[in-house]
């Protein structure tokens, strides 16, 4: 058996434009939906949604039959967790609050085995391996794995240049939020100088050769964006979009539940 091939870098190679969502439920039930709906890819989010390394295995395991590539972001950098996600089977690797070159070649390091990097090798304890069903994983496994790193903060934005010409990162993902928030523009992505940062960084990015991504669930923000040249954008997040069609449903019944002007005794 040759290494899993990753359908998410393959996305990435067509240069053609590619939409996802948020999964943020923390649980394989919600994460299938979610795939089942056709969505190009998947954020199972370990940051800052209610995840762990169990329960990112229970939705990478739910989405497998289906066409939507799943992503996975860290908590954090560490080396140690990533070598556990590895592991269980994610091949399409996102990293929050990066803001340094030599921060995104440790996370390269991390993704790698000896002699160039730093990952352990869990051999048949590993489901990245199928149990040692793959052949030769260690010498190929590297082909297959996709890291995105976040930028997504002022010192980030600064250096996105010389982040996005790190060898072994694959694309960069833009966080307007934190961005705004890090500018002084908390809740405000949309200001001058956020959005000037944004094009800087997908222009940087796309200048060193690699692909860009950011999360963008308005319809405007999301098609600006595109043609200012990002790539993959996520245009939902399933809890969002939950309690807006469930705002939506439950306003439906509480307007006809009101009395009307004619049926008010005086």
């Amino acid at each position: 058996m040759k290494v899993p091939l990753n359908p998410f870098k393959a996305q990435l190679a067509t240069g053609e434009p590619h939409f996802g969502c948020w999964a943020g439920f923390a649980t394989g039930y919600a994460t299938e939906v979610l795939a089942s709906v056709g969505y190009d890819w998947l954020l199972i989010d370990g940051e800052h949604a209610p995840n762990t390394v169990p329960s990112i295995l229970a939705q990478l395991q739910a989405v497998a039959p289906y066409a939507s590539a799943p992503v996975v972001r860290a908590v954090s950098g560490d080396a140690v967790l990533i070598k556990q996600l590895l592991d269980i089977g994610v091949q399409s690797l996102m990293v929050p609050m990066v803001d340094s070159a030599e921060q995104a070649q440790a996370l390269v390091r991390a993704m790698r085995y000896p002699p160039h990097g730093i990952r352990g090798v869990g051999g048949g304890l590993t489901r990245a391996t199928r149990w040692d069903a793959v052949e030769n994983y260690m010498q190929h496994a590297h082909e297959q794995l996709c890291l995105v790193v976040q930028v997504e903060s002022r010192l980030g934005s600064d250096n996105v240049e010389a982040i996005a010409a790190v060898d072994g990162v694959d694309a960069v993902f833009i966080g307007p939020a934190d961005l705004s928030t890090d500018l002084g523009h908390a809740g405000n992505p949309g200001h001058p100088e956020v959005q000037q940062r944004i094009r800087q960084a997908i222009d940087a990015t796309r200048a060193a050769g690699k692909v860009c991504g950011i999360l963008a669930p308005r319809e405007d923000d999301a098609r600006r964006y595109l043609q200012w040249g990002c790539q993959f954008v996520a245009v939902g997040l399933d809890v969002v979009l939950m309690r807006q069609a469930a705002l939506a449903n439950l306003g439906l019944y509480r307007e006809v539940a009101k009395p009307s002007e004619a049926s008010r005794t005086y």
